[in-house]
């Protein structure tokens, strides 16, 4: 089959989502080093394959070209299908048990963490794009939140770039420094899961912060970190909405529902209901959240593919300063909450 046969038969996308595949992998095999190593993956595959995208796009240079349309398909179409998996792993009957103190530390965190975290980004010079994406991946889970209100607000790669990589490597300062907060607060184990929950940013790091520390540790800050996600769709359709109005009074054009209640949104809401309602067989649940997984990983390794380093490096301190003042706020808030409101286990 000559050359221009092949063309018509391979989509123009094929060439490149193939080698997002490797790149995958390639994160994924990194972090089953990690796990085997330390027992948990410090550093995560989604993280992983972002850098990774990173360095082959830098590597490769010009010759990237042949790539970039699979490497865009990836990170848009399957990205948004990944983020819709996510709605699997709310599950409200839990959530409910924690109690209204909790639950309201949770939603008064997120909400505040948002517009402080925003407010700080662009005191510090940070477009309105990559501002909101480190005010949602701070205050809500990290690297899914930005994901998922990345095509929403139609922010450019290198901001989705910067916002990941940059709260992932402070992501992993936190899981090794916050077990030695315990002792200056006299924090029990029911109250640092608390803290784990509500401060480290994806559920691998959660679990490598809080588990160690004990099983209630552990228990606890899962479920206070599935609190925020369960939180990720409001957060979105809110941001997406005021962007839209942001924009129509600038003269944009109105837009459909589908802009504010983008569809992997609406799936991820209906998933959270279905799972709550107990109305998903229990086999299904791992199996999902293992595919949203690896969509998210293969996404990620797109979005690292479309990512200009220079551009990245020009807002990298600002985008650190932010994510550590909003850490602050997050921890500040929630150890004055567990301490002054009696939320104890």
């Amino acid at each position: 089959m000559s050359e221009s046969s092949q063309a018509r038969v391979l989509p123009a996308w094929a060439l490149g989502a193939g080698l997002m595949c490797v790149i995958a992998a390639a994160g994924w095999g990194l972090a089953e080093v990690e796990t085997r190593a330390f027992g948990n993956a410090l550093v995560e595959a989604l993280v992983l394959s972002l850098l990774i995208g990173v360095l082959v796009r830098s590597v490769m240079g010009d010759g990237s070209k042949p790539y970039t349309a699979g490497a865009s398909f990836v990170a848009k179409h399957v990205l948004e299908t990944g983020v819709a998996f996510i709605g699997v792993s709310v599950y409200m009957p839990d959530i409910l048990k924690a109690g209204p103190a909790l639950l309201a530390l949770v939603l008064g965190g997120v909400a505040a963490g948002i517009v402080v975290s925003f407010s700080v980004g662009r005191a510090l010079g940070l477009g309105v794009h990559l501002a909101a994406l480190v005010a949602i991946g701070n205050s809500i889970c990290g690297n899914s939140a930005i994901a998922a209100l990345a095509p929403v607000i139609g922010a450019e790669k290198k901001d989705v770039a910067s916002a990941i990589g940059l709260t992932a490597v402070i992501g992993v300062l936190l899981v090794l420094g916050l077990p030695m907060l315990i002792a200056p607060f006299m924090l029990s184990n029911y109250q640092y899961g608390v803290l784990a929950g509500m401060s480290v940013y994806a559920v691998p790091q959660v679990v490598a912060a809080a588990f160690p520390v004990s099983e209630l540790s552990g228990n606890v800050a899962t479920l206070v970190k599935l609190t925020r996600v369960l939180l990720l769709g409001p957060a979105v359709v809110i941001i997406g909405l005021a962007f839209r109005v942001w924009g129509a009074r600038t003269g944009a054009a109105s837009a459909k529902l589908s802009t504010y209640v983008p569809w992997f949104v609406a799936v991820f809401l209906v998933l959270a209901a279905v799972r709550s309602l107990d109305l998903m067989p229990v086999m299904l649940v791992d199996p999902a959240k293992q595919v949203s997984r690896l969509l998210t990983m293969l996404a990620m390794a797109g979005l690292g593919f479309g990512v200009d380093v220079k551009a990245v490096r020009t807002v990298g301190p600002r985008v650190g300063v932010a994510v550590v003042i909003s850490l602050l706020f997050l921890a500040s808030v929630t150890v004055a909450a567990l301490k002054f409101g009696g939320i104890d286990g």
